[in-house]
Formats: structure tokens, sequence, C-alpha cells
């Protein structure tokens, strides 16, 4: 379980890519002092395991499933990287509860600088629309954003989330153009919410009991 605050923005070293996976090594000095194999480690919004460790640099294996439903695939040496260990029971819960399962990917529609935030418009896939709300939560890249605005009625789903200071220089939002693809995970509360109201449904049960 991760939080969305990014600890450090690393870079690709390699992606080894075969048949129906991946190798993917990702040097981060911050990240990988202390880790050994076994370990999650959140890339770009992705739990991945911990598969090798050489100085500053650690591998991880990338199934196809992953690089089917994610962006990891699209990584190449030099790419940075936003990097987050697991959430301590003794830490502290800055941004949100975030899995590391990437729901979908969205795309950066468009990008308004401003005084001291940038307003970034990002494409929802239409099956998540339903599970972004203004002033929810959201995992954008593995980084944990309020989300500012939403979408309505007719036409393409999209969100916007503002970007402060502190997220622009510390993580790959800052440099992010218009075009490019971004893993997406929402608030997993809304799905189960959602999961649970159906079953109700389906049993003949009333969906909000008094």
């Amino acid at each position: 379980m991760f939080t969305g605050i990014v600890e450090e923005r690393g870079e690709v070293v390699a992606l080894a890519a075969r048949a129906e996976s991946a190798t993917l090594t990702v040097a981060g000095p911050l990240v990988t002092a202390g880790a050994g194999h076994g370990d999650s480690i959140a890339i770009n919004g992705v739990c991945l395991t911990v598969t090798a460790v050489e100085g500053a640099a650690f591998s991880a294996d990338v199934m196809a499933e992953t690089l089917a439903r994610t962006t990891l695939g699209g990584l190449a040496p030099g790419a940075p990287v936003n990097l987050e260990r697991p959430l301590s029971l003794a830490g502290r819960l800055g941004g949100h509860l975030v899995q590391g399962h990437v729901d979908g990917v969205g795309t950066i529609v468009s990008r308004r600088p401003g005084d001291k935030t940038d307003v970034v418009r990002v494409s929802l896939p239409s099956g998540l629309a339903r599970y972004v709300v203004a002033k929810g939560s959201i995992a954008v890249d593995g980084v944990s954003l309020t989300v500012s605005a939403v979408s309505g009625g007719a036409g393409p789903a999209w969100f916007e989330v503002s970007l402060i200071p502190a997220t622009l220089a510390l993580t790959t939002l800052g440099a992010i153009q218009p075009g490019s693809r971004i893993n997406l995970e929402v608030d997993v509360i809304g799905k189960y919410v959602e999961r649970l109201l159906g079953g109700a449904v389906a049993a003949g049960e009333p969906a909000v009991r008094p």
C-alpha cells in the first residue's frame, strides 16, 4: 500500500523486453537504499517486486498484464520515473490510499500554466469516469492529487488537477506535455462501494438501508 507521495524521481536504466514480459531496471539511490529481493516499489504508480539490487539501481519483472494496462512498456533508458516505497504502519498517510494497481491509462489533454500552479486536464477511459469526483483523490503516474474539476454531460470524459510548485519540482508531472500517456488509479473505496451496492441490488435488498 502506498500514499501517492513521491519520494524520488528516478531514471530508467534499461527495459529488457521478452515475448510476454519485461525486466525494468531503474536507478534511484533513495528508494534502493535498504531494498532487497521481494520488496515492493511503485514505479509511476505501478507496484512492482524487486528482483535484484545493484548499487543505486534495482530491477523488477513486469508481466504481460501490467505491460498491457500501464505505460511501463513504453519507457526507454533515461526516462524519468516517480518512485515510492510502501507505507509503513508507523508512517503518515500524507496523500491517500494507493494500491499501485493501475486502473487505466489517460492522456494529457491540455496544460495551463498559472502564477504558482499548472492546471492539467486529463482524458479518462469511459469505464473509469464514474469513480472520479470533484474534490476526490486520484493517483496520476503514482502522484496523489485532488480532482479540481470533472467533465459533465455528453462528450469525452476528463478531469482536471492543479499541480503545486512542489509537485512540479519533485515529480515527472512538472515536465509532462499534452499528448503524453499517464497511469491512473482511482480511489479504491468507490469501487468497493459500487461492488457492495451492486450485490445488494442483485440480491433484492435495498441499496441504501434506513
